[in-house]
């Protein structure tokens, strides 16, 4: 005789990843859009010069999201966002032969960036909404949980201040250090902001999560 099943776990209830496999998730994609190129930036440029570290960064960034396409694996938003903005940036410096801008840039870009983060908090679904099944797989259920949309305002509000403060620390370099100590510091403060962030963010998401039953083997709470 067949066994029944349990009425009171639904059959087709998506399978939710557990919270190791979201921060894996989540540092590899940091670590492949932010942090290697950043580093590989600044290595080429001390052992040769900034033209290399350019072209180097440039390189790592394209390879990755083709190893990734080659391997049938969905790129990150943020490893995109950051192949659009270092081309643009690369492809400008060589044309002008000038790297104040290629630096400048991305300061700008990131007080535009702080402002949409803002700005979207007056809309239905802020940046972070948008962006968040890139790391965890959303459906218009999730989406309309009020724990859940609480938890995007937030992030969204932490991430702008993030960016707000990386935007603030790097025109003050840029206008007040050398290029060699601006690209010393910036490696060293950018990704630290980006890594706190990060912790903060899986802090707050694993919170709710566990509240509303999104990770794998966790039970959902009133």
């Amino acid at each position: 005789m067949p066994l029944e099943a349990d009425p009171a776990v639904p059959t087709d209830a998506p399978e939710r990843p557990s919270l190791g496999a979201v921060v894996k998730h989540l540092t590899l994609a940091i670590l492949t859009a932010n942090i290697i190129p950043g580093l590989l930036f600044y290595s080429c440029m001390l052992a040769s010069n900034i033209w290399l570290a350019l072209t180097v960064a440039l390189c790592w960034c394209y390879g990755a999201a083709a190893w990734r396409s080659v391997t049938k694996r969905r790129a990150s938003i943020l490893l995109y966002l950051t192949i659009i903005g270092l081309t643009g940036k690369t492809i400008f410096a060589f044309a002008t032969g000038s790297t104040y801008f290629y630096f400048l840039q991305p300061a700008l870009s990131d007080v535009v960036v702080a402002t949409l983060f803002l700005g979207s908090l007056l809309t239905a679904r802020p940046v972070v909404a948008r962006l968040a099944n890139d790391f965890y797989p959303m459906d218009d259920d999730l989406h309309g949980r009020a724990r859940v949309q609480r938890l995007f305002w937030r992030l969204t509000l932490l991430w702008a201040v993030i960016v707000g403060i990386k935007a603030t620390l790097s025109l003050y370099l840029l206008h007040t250090q050398p290029t060699d100590d601006y690209v010393a510091m910036k490696t060293v403060f950018a990704p630290a902001l980006i890594a706190g962030g990060a912790a903060v963010t899986v802090w707050l998401s694993a919170k709710v999560a566990r509240h509303e039953g999104l990770l794998g083997g966790s039970l959902r709470t009133a």
